[in-house]
């Protein structure tokens, strides 16, 4: 990719010096990720493994509330669909679990279509609390399935047949490949004819359709990516945990921690993403035993942010530097015949 496009008489701009630095960076951290089995602990690779998830789960919840303007507070209905689907495959079918995964996301793929096609006239809070009710509803159910042990939970007992080593190869492969696919698929999403649709339904979706832009098809495609991408979190961050039950699956806090990322990160932005994951994680790390007081603070910081800095930590940075890590705005840059 050169970074320019030619239109007419003048060149544009597509990408900048400040997005080539962090793609190489970005391909050093993936190459760091999927070696890691060769040189880090598996406490690490845990640690690793579950960043890496809460970074798919905000990023497809910004994809959704940031550009389609569908906030969802029940996102955890398909990462706990997705993970139970993962479980039930490989625990009672025996098929392969790394399989497994990407043949989850079936599971998700087939909620989110009847669940939009519920939800999609609800505007706002009522949106939002569809969602939730779908979520409830969904943990409900599989409290009450036997075939995978109702309450009581599924442990993901065939994992035994592989060594530690052999468990780690292959989860930090499924999490190179899900940050691939829910960020880099989100950046090319951005980058294509489509991102500026997005970008026009983010900023006035009646003006929007006005133009031309079918709002409600890409809506609806943004809903069922949403699903497939928060699935895959769910099945691989559960295939690491190897245990699995209707509370972890389907609990709010799935939400609570996307919806904390963005807000913090910075809505409608990947790179706000990255920070606000990355701010998560540590505060989660370091004042997590402190349990309802954290999350109070948590709270309490996210409302500071969404009063004062709209834009979240991603928004004051851009303020002081112009550098952006994932460019999308098309600049034109010198005029003259080609």
């Amino acid at each position: 990719m050169t970074g320019f496009e030619t239109t007419g008489h003048a060149r544009v701009r597509v990408q900048t010096k400040s997005g080539i630095a962090a793609m190489i960076i970005g391909i050093a951290l993936l190459v760091a990720l999927v070696a890691m089995p060769w040189w880090a602990s598996q406490g690490t690779i845990r640690s690793v493994v579950e960043l890496c998830c809460y970074i798919a789960i905000a990023q497809m919840w910004n994809l959704l509330a940031g550009y389609g303007g569908l906030v969802s507070v029940g996102q955890q209905a398909f990462s706990g669909i997705a993970a139970y689907a993962m479980f039930a495959m490989a625990q009672n079918l025996g098929i392969n679990p790394f399989l497994a995964v990407p043949l989850s996301l079936i599971a998700p793929i087939l909620l989110a279509i009847p669940t939009y096609g519920l939800l999609h006239r609800l505007d706002g809070p009522y949106f939002a609390i569809g969602t939730w009710v779908v979520a409830e509803v969904m943990r409900l159910l599989t409290s009450n399935v036997s075939y995978v042990n109702a309450g009581a939970g599924m442990s993901l007992r065939v994992m035994t047949q592989y060594n530690a080593h052999e468990r780690a190869i292959g989860i930090t492969i499924l999490c190179a490949l899900m940050l691939l696919i829910t960020v880099g698929g989100t950046y090319w999403l951005l980058r294509s004819r489509y991102g500026l649709a997005l970008t026009a339904m983010r900023d006035n979706p009646v003006s929007a359709a006005s133009q031309g832009v079918n709002v409600s098809r890409l809506r609806f495609l943004l809903f069922i990516a949403g699903a497939a991408g928060t699935g895959l979190a769910g099945a691989i961050y559960f295939m690491a945990q190897l245990r699995i039950t209707p509370e972890s699956a389907y609990g709010p806090q799935w939400a609570t921690v996307a919806i904390f990322i963005v807000m913090i990160g910075g809505l409608g932005s990947i790179e706000g993403v990255l920070l606000g994951s990355i701010v998560y994680f540590f505060a989660d790390r370091w004042f997590g035993e402190y349990g309802a007081t954290y999350l109070v603070v948590l709270g309490i910081l996210t409302l500071m942010v969404a009063l004062f800095a709209r834009n979240g930590l991603w928004g004051l940075l851009n303020k002081v530097v112009d550098a952006p890590w994932f460019p999308t705005r098309r600049t034109l840059v010198s005029g003259g015949g080609q």
